[in-house]
């Protein structure tokens, strides 16, 4: 598959900054760790792949606007392109040795996500999307699962922790959805969650509270591979709310269902 020259760039700096955090990764009780909130760390890790995929992006397209999660925003020359970036989502697994964390770059255009990628470097999977041209882990197509039964399906979602308020409800969520479902999955990575459901490994994901850089290549990734993507109030924005439903189409009515109650 050959990507636009801004794919590329994306591909390439995802690369870069996943051979630094594979470094970091292999010798995780090293790392010099802060607290950045409750059950919620950041690294040296974590800032050094912002670092590095700073340099990059911005390298190379100098007037795009920058969305990060450790540095922030920053408007560019162009008001309609910037990039959406999480250096290293699943931050905690990272610490913990647990090797399922991935790079999640994306480009909005005018409000509109038209590309993205997440890197899994740890398996050195590497799922990525263009508006119109299909979803890809690295040659081979992506399809959203086919599966029609609820029974038959597997969902991905993430669990509150440290004591945040949304734990009731997402509790709420389990409760409606586990009876009628073949099982619940809580992998820690929600740019993952939604590359798996590309890849057809989930029927769907579920989540609220999140940032908008750890979805956005996810959405676009999702969509390309046919799957449907909606905030969990109907009318809702996504990256505005923090909040997402993402399925195949053939469960998506079904899911929706449950998840919203």
């Amino acid at each position: 598959m050959v990507g636009s020259a801004n794919l590329n760039i994306m591909l390439k700096s995802a690369r870069k900054a996943g051979r630094a955090l594979v470094k970091d990764f292999r010798e995780v009780e090293n790392l010099q760790v802060s607290m950045k909130g409750a059950g919620d760390f950041v690294s040296r890790a974590d800032l050094n792949a912002e670092k590095i995929l700073k340099e990059e992006l911005r390298g190379a397209r100098p007037t795009y606007g920058w969305l990060a999660e450790e540095g922030g925003g920053e408007d560019g020359e162009d008001p309609t392109r910037r990039w959406i970036v999480d250096p290293l989502d699943g931050t905690t697994n990272f610490l913990h040795g647990l090797p399922h964390w991935a790079i999640s770059i994306a480009l909005e255009h005018k409000g509109q996500v038209v590309a993205g990628c997440v890197y899994d470097a740890a398996k050195d999977e590497m799922f990525f999307a263009e508006k119109g041209a299909g979803a890809w882990m690295n040659d081979s197509r992506l399809r959203v699962s086919s599966r029609s039964k609820m029974i038959e399906s597997i969902f991905s979602t993430g669990i509150p922790f440290g004591g945040r308020a949304d734990l009731p409800t997402t509790l709420q969520d389990i409760a409606r959805l586990a009876p009628s479902c073949a099982g619940i999955r809580r992998w820690g990575s929600a740019a993952l969650d939604l590359a798996y459901v590309a890849a057809g490994r989930y029927e769907g994901f579920w989540e609220r509270r999140l940032n908008p850089w750890d979805m956005a290549a996810g959405l676009i990734i999702v969509r390309e591979a046919g799957g449907l993507v909606e905030a969990i109030k109907p009318e809702g924005n996504i990256l505005e709310d923090g909040e997402v439903i993402a399925a195949n189409e053939a469960i998506f009515r079904s899911f929706a269902k449950a998840v919203r109650g």
